[in-house]
């Protein structure tokens, strides 16, 4: 089961662009490049985080390395 995260980035607390909800589950995600892909390099694009809003399913995508996970327990 998908583990229940707060998203911090320095002191700002990311909420959903969507419905403002504050959980969140984390998933990697590829960006892929045509280029890459046409080379059969895919597995070298660049890796983003991936945050799911955990209430209404709304996809954010954040190439910030400086981001921070909470685990929240529930």
């Amino acid at each position: 089961m998908a583990k229940a995260v707060h998203a911090w980035l320095g002191d700002t607390r990311i909420t959903c662009q969507v419905c403002r909800g504050e959980l969140f589950r984390e998933r990697g995600v590829k960006l892929n490049s045509t280029g890459m892909e046409f080379m059969k390099l895919a597995w070298a694009d660049e890796t983003a985080t991936g945050l799911i809003c955990w209430h209404c399913g709304y996809v954010h995508l954040f190439v910030n390395r400086d981001i921070e996970l909470r685990r929240v327990k529930m």
